[in-house]
């Protein structure tokens, strides 16, 4: 396709502003009204069920008009989706913070396993940390496409986990095989999101040493 010359009066071309345009008000609104959306539909899915919650529910709890969420979402399913992929964006942010620091480099792959064992707890167990726990427990109310995708993601998420694995059994102080220690731990500390309740004085950090203590031995 030939270029369309277009006569300038000899002035030079205005300059293109440089990075991402700003967003105008209404622009980053929406977006917070979007956050508010998935908050409220996390909240909401994982109290009452994906069933038992209506869209009338979530708009309700975001504090929006009952036909609000179909702007944003396609429909209650694709809402469902969005909760779970951002939850798990979330934690893989929240990993890779973890593991690509200077202190975490540092520390013995035992105290490794243990920071990454908090790391999973907080995510799990701590204030407002919804989505995870939907997708344990309402992936199945997702279409097969979209439940792979998020099996990629967590796939993602665990392969972290090997390598330390691999390295406290090559010491000598992992207490099953490796594959099979990161099933049987994983499904262990996702277990916690029915039964944890801060209410009641639990606390994360001796809940992660007894979680840890489970899997390792004693260093001699």
């Amino acid at each position: 396709m030939s270029a369309i010359a277009i006569d300038t009066g000899g002035m030079p071309p205005p300059k293109r502003p440089r990075g991402r345009p700003r967003k105008s008000v209404d622009a980053r609104d929406d977006g917070n009204r979007r956050k508010d959306l998935l908050a409220a539909a996390a909240r909401l899915f994982r109290r009452k069920g994906f069933a038992a919650t209506t869209t009338r529910d979530i708009a309700g709890a975001a504090g929006m008009q009952s036909g609000s969420p179909f702007y944003h979402f396609k429909n209650k399913e694709a809402l469902l989706y969005a909760v779970m992929e951002s939850g798990m964006h979330h934690a893989l942010e929240r990993q890779s913070t973890v593991v690509h620091s200077d202190a975490y480099a540092q520390l013995p792959a035992a105290q490794q396993l243990h920071a990454l064992v908090r790391m999973h707890f907080e995510i799990l167990l701590g204030r407002g940390n919804d989505f995870v726990p939907v997708m344990l427990y309402e992936s199945r109310s997702l279409p097969p496409r979209q439940r792979k995708a998020l099996a990629e993601l967590i796939a993602a998420y665990e392969a972290t986990w090997l390598p330390v694995l691999e390295r406290l059994h090559q010491q000598g102080l992992l207490r099953a095989p490796v594959r099979l220690a990161r099933l049987l731990m994983l499904g262990a500390l996702n277990w916690s999101v029915q039964w944890f309740d801060p209410k009641k004085g639990a606390d994360l950090a001796p809940l992660t040493d007894a979680a840890v203590a489970l899997f390792l031995k004693e260093s001699e």
